[in-house]
């Protein structure tokens, strides 16, 4: 029998329309349930202004990292399924508020550049909102191009970020 390869996986959770709490923690549990998933663990929620139009409330943030045996892509899909069972509506506009954001954010070690999915994240090093819970899960993360987490902590945009309790 083939083994399938496991890969480490860091997905940034955010949510700043409706029960944001609620939101973040079932997007948790509905990931840790997807069949190529195992290990999954949640960073602490940190509530942050939002990014891009101040019209809006401000977001609840985590980061979730678990092994993984599917391709990237398969991943993206699976996870914007859950993104459309808490009610969001794929939009062109960037930045708008939304019951929930799932993005990828670092597939092992892994580069992808196509179209419809960049890994790294693009900003990942520009946020704290991704920074802090990711260097939470892992202090001595390195971002794949870019380089160890805590580095790109220091200079990151803070976006008022705080606990949340």
């Amino acid at each position: 029998m083939h083994e399938t390869p496991l890969t480490i996986v860091y997905v940034a959770l955010g949510s700043n329309l409706g029960d944001r709490e609620r939101h973040i923690a079932k997007a948790c549990e509905d990931i840790s349930t997807m069949q190529a998933c195992s290990n999954l663990v949640c960073s602490s929620v940190y509530e942050t202004d939002p990014m891009g139009p101040q019209n809006q409330p401000d977001y609840l943030n985590a980061v979730c990292r678990f092994s993984y045996s599917d391709a990237p892509l398969y991943l993206m899909e699976e996870l914007q399924g859950i993104e459309r069972q808490h009610g969001r509506i794929q939009s062109n506009e960037r930045w708008t508020a939304r019951p929930l954001d799932l993005d990828i954010l670092l597939f092992g070690s892994e580069r992808v550049d196509e179209p419809r999915l960049q890994i790294p994240h693009v900003g990942i090093s520009e946020r704290s909102f991704v920074l802090w819970p990711l260097i939470e899960l892992d202090p001595e993360l390195k971002i794949p191009g870019l380089g160890p987490a805590k580095a790109l902590r220091e200079h990151c945009q803070q976006f008022g970020i705080k606990a949340y309790e």
